[in-house]
């Protein structure tokens, strides 16, 4: 335990406090006896007990607005967290609908290819047997000609 020697109301004191607690126990006594001084300022000398219970009260009523805040605060956060999760959701969803989408379009293509190929080659073969009647057209006709 550690000792610190602390001023409140213009008086000294020797408070004792955990080891390494020395700093924050003389941040607080200061704190609180700013509070307290203000409220001397305000009221005029109406007790050292009157105005530590009225320091006291206030404090204490600063702290719960602070805490209903930090609760309010934190029901707003929780609320946006919980429309991220359901955004996050939406987003999966809809990226997963287009990844089947772009996997359909992706099958649709590829049978349109296959469906091209097969045409090329009906196309081609077509077009070699057409080939291949016409040179025997013209074989038939150069040998009548020929034998004329």
């Amino acid at each position: 335990m550690a000792n610190v020697n602390i001023k409140f109301n213009n008086k000294d004191y020797l408070l004792s406090c955990d080891d390494g607690q020395e700093e924050s126990l003389i941040k607080l006594t200061e704190f609180l006896d700013k509070k307290y001084s203000e409220l001397k300022n305000q009221l005029g000398n109406i007790g050292e007990n009157k105005l530590l219970l009225i320091t006291t009260i206030k404090l204490i009523d600063d702290y719960f607005n602070l805490k209903e805040r930090v609760s309010s605060q934190k029901g707003k956060l929780e609320k946006l967290s919980s429309k991220f999760i359901e955004l996050k959701s939406l987003a999966i969803s809809y990226k997963d609908s287009k990844d089947l989408e772009i996997k359909d379009l992706n099958k649709k293509i590829d049978k349109f290819k296959n469906m091209i190929e097969e045409n090329n080659k009906t196309y081609e073969l077509i077009l070699d047997r057409t080939t291949q009647s016409i040179e025997k057209i013209i074989q038939k006709t150069e040998s009548k000609s020929k034998i004329q």
